[in-house]
């Protein structure tokens, strides 16, 4: 099957409620990123985005990659894979230390990227991702090379992620028992972005909703970063239950109900569009049970009315309340029901788009919809290289330099009450 081991390859694995997929990807002589194998199989063991099977998570992540492998005809050993689950927070932080009016030297960037790096120490929670932005120069934000320039004053601001360690631990057991090695753990919403949303988008502000099959993460980004999350517990697995219980049907039979004849819009040529059940028992002799497409969308909408709600508040919770214009992006296999952004439009009073991702090459149709975006933003986000402060080697010497402001300052006051 392989024809060779290649540890230069980048391999995307993301762990969702509903599906596990992976992407073998290689960068071109061009610069283009492309895709080499996918696989794709059903999630036996995720629950709300946490590990629940540890047999069962493991086996898919073995079966979703050894497909990609297969069309790949490629061997890998370290994947990147995307976290989900709740407990996600987001913040940006500052570091900041005194010159005395010298001119900045490399030296000076680099003490002042290990101060950061010290004061990474979250109390309870473990670090996804701690990167250097922009930097300051006696207050004046939004300089991206300080290197040459004199000021009294350098700071650094700090975008850090960081999740509770438990659940993140169990997905890179997961991962370590498929006998992969894990390159990275990349939060949702970061992979997510990288792969729906322009630097346009960012910079200017926009709000991601990743409709996953059992958590709805809501996002905020202005000023290029990720500023503001919260996750939900609910999902598009709520509406096939939903489907299932009403129509006193298999969750299979419902889910196919919902993806061919679902919507989240309704038209009065539904009441006389009648679809066929299928019968709970094969060959029992009786004719199929029947419905409308009304009272499937009926049953649709009732969930639908709830989830949106929640996604409003949510977005309220995170000051999203500014112009009419800032957009909302939907994404994630609840992004995939049909008239969900014109639903969503008329709940949210905001222009809503749905997010697909772009900028892989040889991406199949079948993996290019809003449900495999998270996917191929893992695949961009690993390419792009991204500094990491947590990567950086601290050598033992003496700090005379002062750090303050937002997250750093509670991490190193938590530390220094620990000891």
């Amino acid at each position: 099957m392989a024809q060779n081991r290649n540890d230069a390859l980048i391999t995307a694995l993301d762990i969702g409620t509903s599906k596990v997929s992976a992407l073998i990807a290689r960068r071109t002589e061009t610069g283009d990123l492309e895709v080499l194998g996918t696989g794709q199989r059903e999630s036996r063991g995720v629950k709300r985005g946490y590990i629940a099977d540890m047999e069962g998570t493991e086996a898919a992540i073995r079966e979703a990659v050894e497909q990609a492998e297969t069309i790949a005809r490629t061997n890998i050993d370290h994947v990147w894979v995307s976290f989900s689950a709740g407990g996600l927070v987001s913040d940006v932080a500052q570091v900041e230390v005194d010159l005395g009016g010298v001119q900045v030297e490399q030296d000076d960037i680099d003490n002042l990227l290990k101060q950061g790096r010290r004061s990474l120490n979250p109390d309870g929670r473990m670090v996804l991702h701690a990167q250097p932005t922009l930097y300051t120069l006696d207050g004046l934000t939004g300089v991206k090379s300080p290197l040459g320039l004199h000021a009294d004053r350098l700071g650094v601001e700090i975008h850090v992620v960081a999740a509770e360690p438990s659940p993140v631990r169990n997905l890179a057991l997961c991962v370590r028992s498929a006998h992969l090695g894990v390159k990275s753990i990349v939060a949702s919403p970061i992979a997510t972005g990288a792969a729906c949303l322009t630097e346009e988008d960012k910079e200017m502000g926009i709000a991601l909703v990743e409709m996953g099959a059992g958590v709805t993460n809501v996002s905020l980004f202005a000023g290029g970063l990720l500023v503001g999350l919260t996750s939900l517990a609910m999902g598009a697995a709520d509406i096939t239950d939903d489907i299932a219980s009403a129509f006193s049907i298999r969750r299979a039979q419902a889910e196919r109900l919902k993806c061919f004849h679902g919507s989240a819009q309704n038209s009065p040529r539904d009441t006389h569009e009648m679809i066929d059940l299928g019968a709970a028992d094969e060959g029992d002799g009786f004719e199929p049970p029947r419905i409308s497409r009304a009272q499937l969308i009926q049953v649709i909408r009732l969930r639908l009315d709830h989830w949106m709600d929640a996604v409003s508040k949510a977005l309220a919770e995170l000051g999203y309340t500014g112009p009419v214009g800032r957009q909302v992006v939907l994404t994630g296999g609840g992004a995939e029901l049909k008239g969900i952004a014109d639903y969503a439009q008329g709940v949210l009073g905001r222009t809503v788009r749905i997010g697909r991702p772009r900028g892989l090459a040889g991406l199949p149709d079948a993996h290019g919809g809003p449900a495999f975006a998270t996917l191929s933003g893992l695949a961009m986000v690993a390419a792009s290289n991204p500094i990491d402060l947590r990567q950086i080697s601290l050598e033992p010497q003496t700090v005379h330099r002062t750090a303050a402001g937002g997250l750093v300052q509670r991490m190193m006051a938590a530390f220094k009450q620990g000891y």
